[in-house]
């Protein structure tokens, strides 16, 4: 496990892109945390470290949004906060998906629908930033988070502003 700092948006923006940097696919990633930690934030930058042009939608209507990606490759973007049952996940036709990265807000909401997930992200507000705790949840996962605390890319992340 290793907990973070990220007091601003662009130490929230370095978290996703050291992230994206270290990643293997296909990894699946749950995002946890109060409505306005972050999760959003994250998903947006981590999509754009990944080569993502355009306009990136956040799901919360339409629960999932593809991506190609610049190496090829899709990746997906889930907001299930407004699902009633995990069942409802059937009708979006993910089985079939081939995704090389899932990036799931509210996962809680698809248990048992759901891939399991290799990274889970919690976020909280720390007050004028965020906090981040990025737990491994798979043998993937632990070498994911190994290699990247290893980087040193974490550890800079939770430096004191000068």
């Amino acid at each position: 496990m290793i907990e973070l700092d990220l007091p601003d948006e662009a130490a929230t923006r370095a978290l996703a892109g050291h992230l994206a940097a270290t990643a293997p696919a296909p990894a699946v990633v749950y995002l946890h945390g109060d409505l306005g930690s972050g999760k959003s934030t994250l998903a947006r930058a981590w999509l754009r470290a990944l080569g993502v042009t355009g306009t990136v939608r956040s799901p919360t209507y339409t629960l999932v949004e593809r991506y190609a990606l610049a190496g090829g490759g899709e990746a997906l973007h889930l907001d299930l906060y407004r699902i009633g049952a995990p069942e409802e996940l059937e009708y979006l036709g993910l089985d079939e998906v081939p995704a090389a990265l899932w990036l799931v807000e509210w996962p809680q909401r698809g248990t048992g629908a759901l891939p399991s997930a290799d990274l889970q992200v919690h976020l909280a507000v720390a007050g004028e930033g965020r906090e981040a705790r990025i737990e491994a949840s798979s043998p993937g996962g632990q070498t994911w988070l190994a290699e990247a605390a290893e980087s040193g890319g974490l550890r800079r992340l939770s430096e004191p502003n000068p």
